[in-house]
C-alpha cells in the first residue's frame, strides 16, 4: 500500500519545479488563489507550450462525468513524456467515487488534477481515501488577516519588488482577503513604480485612489495613539467622501486591532518586538498603533470596545430599530474609544 502523501502549497511548488510528479492531485480549501496557482505550476512544469495541444485536457466539474475523465486519463502521451488532466470545479462533479478505480491502478504517464474549491472533500470517503494513499492532497485555507502583509511583501519579492510596510497595510486594508485580488494590485503598481523599484504609500495612494492620510489603517493608528484630533479628522473624511468608505470592513479591521490589543497583554514578552511577535504583526506596523494602544487603554476598556464594535455592527444592520447612518455610528464609535 503506498504511503499517505498530504502536502502544502509550497511544497507542491518545489516538486513541480523540480520535475516530482505524483499521479493523482486533490487540491482542495477555502482559497481559491493557492489552488489555481498550484495547479498552474503543475501543468507548467510537466509539458512544454508545443505539448499541450495533444496532452492537455481542461474541464469543469459541471459538465463532465467521472468516465469521461478516467478515459482522458487512461490516453497515452503523443510525442511527450506525459499527459496531463485538469478537473476544474470539481466539487460540482456528480459520482466522484467512480474515480477511485482509477486513482489505485493509474496511468504513471498521465498527471490528473482535481480543483475542489470552497470546500474540502469528506476525508473518510472516496475518492479521498484513495487520493490520499495513492497521490497528494493539499488544502488551501483562507489566511488570516494578520498574515496578509506578510503574502504581500512575499508576492513583491517574487516580482523582484519591495514594498514598505505602511504600503503594505494600506492594501490589505483596501482589498481584504482576496489574494487575487491582492496580487493583481501589486502588477499593476509594479507596471507602474517600475521593475526592481520600491512601491511606497504613495505609489498606492496614487495607482489605487487610497487616501494615505484617511484609511483606516491611519484610523487605528490615531486610536491606538490616541490622537483625538487626527481621529476626528478621519471620521470627517469618511463622512464626507462615502465612496472611499465602507463601514462593515472597518468593523472588522477595528475588531481584529482591539483583539490584538487584548492579546498583547498576555504577552510573555513585554518588549516591542516580544509583543510583535506574540501577535503575529510586523514590528513597524505594531509600534505604529498597536503597542501605543497597549499603554493607553486597559483591558476592561478594551472588552468594552470590543463589545461596542459588535452592538455598532449589529444597529448598521437595522438589529434593534431603523438603520442609523454610517457616518453616525462611526463617530458615535470613534467618540466612545477615545473617551
Amino acid at each position: 500500500m503506498a504511503k499517505e502523501v498530504q502536502t502544502t502549497f509550497d511544497q507542491v511548488m518545489a516538486q513541480a519545479r523540480e520535475g516530482r510528479f505524483a499521479t493523482t492531485y486533490l487540491l482542495q480549501g477555502d482559497e481559491d488563489y493557492y489552488i489555481d496557482k498550484a495547479a498552474q505550476a503543475l501543468a507548467d512544469h510537466a509539458l512544454r507550450p508545443e505539448e499541450r495541444d495533444f496532452n492537455m485536457d481542461m474541464v469543469y466539474g459541471s459538465d463532465t462525468r467521472a468516465n469521461d475523465v478516467i478515459n482522458m486519463a487512461r490516453q497515452y502521451p503523443m510525442m511527450a513524456e506525459r499527459r496531463v488532466v485538469v478537473v476544474r470545479e470539481f466539487q460540482s462533479m456528480t459520482g466522484k467515487e467512480v474515480l477511485s478505480s482509477y486513482i489505485k491502478n493509474p496511468m504513471q504517464s498521465t498527471i490528473l488534477i482535481l480543483c475542489h474549491k470552497h470546500g474540502t472533500l469528506d476525508g473518510r470517503k472516496a475518492p479521498a481515501t484513495d487520493i490520499k494513499k495513492h497521490g497528494v492532497v493539499m488544502v488551501s485555507n483562507r489566511l488570516y488577516d494578520n498574515q496578509l502583509p506578510a503574502f504581500v511583501t512575499g508576492y513583491a519579492t517574487q516580482q523582484q519588488m519591495s514594498i514598505d510596510p505602511q504600503a503594505a497595510q494600506m492594501l490589505c486594508e483596501h482589498v481584504g482577503s482576496d489574494l487575487t485580488r491582492l496580487a493583481s494590485e501589486i502588477d499593476k503598481l509594479k507596471l507602474a513604480v517600475g521593475q526592481g523599484r520600491q512601491i511606497t504609500a504613495q505609489a498606492v495612494e496614487e495607482q489605487t485612489g487610497i487616501s494615505k492620510e484617511y484609511n483606516i489603517f491611519e484610523l487605528q493608528n490615531a486610536l491606538g495613539r490616541k490622537d483625538v484630533v487626527k481621529a476626528n479628522k478621519i471620521v470627517n473624511y469618511f463622512d464626507t467622501n462615502p465612496k472611499n468608505f465602507a463601514l462593515q470592513p472597518a468593523l472588522s479591521s477595528l475588531f481584529g486591532f482591539f483583539t490584538d490589543v487584548m492579546t498583547a497583554y498576555y504577552s510573555p514578552d513585554q518588549s516591542d518586538n516580544g509583543i510583535a511577535q506574540w501577535v503575529g504583526k510586523n514590528p513597524f506596523i505594531a509600534r505604529q498603533a498597536l503597542i501605543p494602544a497597549r499603554h493607553n487603554y486597559g483591558a476592561k476598556k478594551v472588552m468594552d470596545i470590543i463589545a461596542k464594535i459588535r452592538e455598532t455592527d449589529a444597529l448598521s444592520k437595522g438589529v434593534g430599530g431603523e438603520k442609523t447612518p454610517v457616518g453616525d455610528l462611526l463617530r458615535e464609535l470613534v467618540f466612545y474609544i477615545l473617551h
